[in-house]
């Protein structure tokens, strides 16, 4: 079975749309490296193709677009190289974030069908998608924080552009997006029943698609628009609630702490905040390392290049595998499964200046960076 499917739809006037489906559905088209390095190939040759005008990604089957990375084989390898980083680690970082880079600057309109579950690793090609659709059933979220992770592929750049304080509420809460906050934090720029898929595969065999990638951008835009749905775009909890997110996410890491800590459950069902009770609870669950890097990814503001924000989130990516709680999270979350992970550090106070250093400098100089080409 190809974990990857490359189709071409033929078009009005001889132009084609490539169409990569990933195609591991039982593990809810998660991305390894093979699947990694099958798309950055193809898009690669797409990218040169005149007759191609258009690339979509698309997951297989009803659940998923992609739940996100495959991240056993780097635990794996981590853990049989403690405190250092593994090669495989390093290798699977450094594609996947080549490929998120890619998509991002293809040039040709790119667009994901992100229906179902997008999560992690299946965000960021999302991101860099120029047309990123959602439907009734998207479910969009970045919980790295539960296995001692946070935001990467490309969050130190979007988070940042966020309405208020929603970039930092999302890294630190995993909070589960619908399609209407996806919308609202411009994560996704169209809504479409996930029922009118194929009446919008055949729409798009019959647009004149011409020569100039511009203009093929304002042509998908108008045949996406021509199946957009507003049901689906009006119920963002995140738009209704951001003042309450605000207010939640002020100040210090321990002023943020102490405010999520404080959530009763009773007073959050009288003020119909029952939904906050799960984000404070993904929240304590996560590692407090994590919460020191998703607070410094915050502090970057948007004037980091793209390029630049991948080349940082290597470095750290990294030395969560090896010097940090990614092994454990994976371990607690996904292998053990007992939801019981033994965090370096036990609380917030506990967390040193020496192991946050150690998590945040880059192991490689400027000339010797893995993805210093970008």
């Amino acid at each position: 079975m190809d974990k990857v499917v490359f189709q071409t739809l033929g078009c009005e006037g001889g132009k084609q749309i490539g169409i990569a489906t990933l195609n591991v559905e039982k593990a809810l088209n998660a991305l390894d490296l093979d699947m990694v390095r099958l798309l950055k190939a193809q898009l690669e040759a797409w990218r040169e193709q005149d007759e191609i005008v258009c690339v979509v990604l698309d997951g297989a089957g009803e659940k998923a677009f992609c739940a996100g990375g495959d991240v056993r084989a780097i635990t794996e390898a981590s853990r049989a190289n403690p405190g250092e980083i593994a090669p495989e680690a390093q290798t699977f970082f450094t594609e996947e974030y080549q490929l998120d880079y890619l998509i991002h600057t293809l040039g040709k309109p790119v667009m994901v069908w992100g229906d179902g579950i997008v999560m992690g690793g299946g965000l960021g090609l999302m991101a860099g998608a120029s047309h990123r659709v959602v439907t009734q059933t998207s479910r969009i979220a970045m919980p790295e924080v539960t296995i001692g992770l946070y935001p990467d592929v490309g969050g130190s750049f979007f988070l940042n552009r966020m309405p208020g304080r929603t970039g930092l509420f999302l890294g630190l809460t995993g909070y589960n997006m619908n399609g209407a906050d996806a919308l609202y934090v411009d994560l996704a720029n169209f809504a479409i029943d996930r029922d009118n898929k194929e009446s919008l595969w055949d729409a798009l065999a019959e647009v004149h698609w011409q020569d100039d990638a511009n203009t093929n951008h304002d042509l998908l835009s108008q045949a996406l628009n021509g199946f957009s749905d507003d049901n689906i775009a009006d119920n963002s909890r995140l738009k209704a609630h951001q003042a309450r997110i605000d207010e939640l996410m002020a100040g210090s890491l321990a002023d943020i702490h102490s405010c999520l800590s404080a959530l009763d459950d009773d007073h959050l069902q009288e003020r119909g905040e029952a939904w906050l009770g799960r984000a404070r609870d993904t929240f304590l669950a996560g590692s407090p390392l994590s919460w020191n890097l998703i607070e410094a990814q915050m502090q970057l503001g948007t004037e980091m290049e793209l390029a630049d924000c991948f080349r940082m989130e290597l470095g750290w990516s990294v030395n969560c595998c090896a010097h940090g709680d990614f092994c454990e999270g994976v371990r607690a979350l996904l292998l053990d499964k007992d939801r019981n992970p033994q965090w370096q550090f036990a609380s917030l106070e506990a967390v040193t200046q020496e192991a946050m250093d150690k998590l945040m400098t880059s192991p490689w100089d400027e000339a010797s960076h893995p993805l210093n080409t970008l």
